[in-house]
């Protein structure tokens, strides 16, 4: 029996090396796919508590395993034609100028089981390449390297395969959001977002640019919770001009703490001084 050229072992074993490292790169990106789907798939909070609400977003799916990405992905994410239709977000917050979003992919029934067969099958082939492709194969011997080699470019072929077909889902949901993203943008959307005017022209007072602006007056200026009008409106003008009882359909400043429920409005001595005195309201209706 001739002797083995155990530099051909060397070179062959270097082969596979290389090769299941290319997989290996491979199956990370598909999970790192995934993971940047499901954390961008639905959040929710206000323009300060979003940048956190996403970090808790990335900490839970960061540790997640591929198996358990998958089961989020094809729940949650790309679901199957005529699921019901999303809660609210798991992180809603009920505050009345937060602002929430849910995005998802509807495929055909049998689309949907495919791809959920196909990305368990992927899950198998991860861990079997990780755990088990050194137990399956003679990496001793030229042959048993040259069979691994063609394992693992097969296996490679299916790895790319599925990261192809995730990588359109993926950039349609990016597309979504990045409408989503123009239309916050928009005058009509600044209106409603910053002022609480919708394009139907009715107006939320809870988020109206009135009622903040007077709310911070209260909180700048008040003298034992309560803060004289005068004052206060001299206070939105001087800070705040844009902000006036005409933008939201108001004579005067008055009829806006009427109309907009969320001051409490007395006329009294305080402090010395007789006026009209205004103090946010407690449990303010939304």
């Amino acid at each position: 029996m001739p002797a083995i050229d155990q530099n051909d072992i060397v070179g062959a074993q270097h082969e596979v090396q290389r090769l299941l490292g290319r997989c290996i790169l491979r199956l990370q990106q598909c999970e790192q796919l995934m993971k940047s789907m499901l954390v961008h798939q639905e959040w929710s909070g206000t323009l300060k508590t979003l940048p956190v609400a996403l970090d808790n977003r990335k900490a839970k799916f960061g540790g997640k395993t591929m198996g358990m990405l998958v089961g989020h992905l094809t729940a949650e994410c790309v679901v199957k034609e005529g699921s019901a239709p999303p809660g609210e977000p798991s992180d809603y917050d009920a505050n009345p100028c937060s602002i929430s979003s849910h995005t998802r992919i509807s495929l055909p029934a049998e689309s949907h089981a495919a791809l959920q067969t196909d990305l368990r099958e992927l899950v198998n082939l991860r861990n079997t390449l990780v755990h088990h492709f050194i137990e399956q194969h003679d990496l001793w011997t030229v042959e048993g390297c040259l069979q691994a080699q063609g394992a693992l470019s097969s296996a490679y072929t299916r790895v790319d395969q599925q990261l192809q077909r995730l990588c359109p889902i993926a950039e349609g949901m990016d597309e979504v959001r990045r409408e989503f993203a123009e239309r916050l943008r928009s005058p009509m959307a600044h209106e409603f977002v910053v002022n609480g005017i919708a394009p139907d022209g009715q107006i939320h007072w809870p988020i109206a640019g009135v009622v903040s602006a007077l709310r911070q007056a209260c909180r700048e200026r008040s003298i034992d919770g309560w803060l004289n009008l005068d004052t206060a409106v001299r206070w939105v003008s001087e800070h705040h001009p844009e902000q006036t009882p005409k933008k939201y359909g108001c004579a005067r400043w008055r009829h806006v703490i009427h109309e907009s429920k969320q001051f409490d409005l007395r006329h009294f001595t305080h402090n010395g001084q007789f006026g009209a005195w205004l103090r946010e309201r407690v449990n303010s209706p939304s």
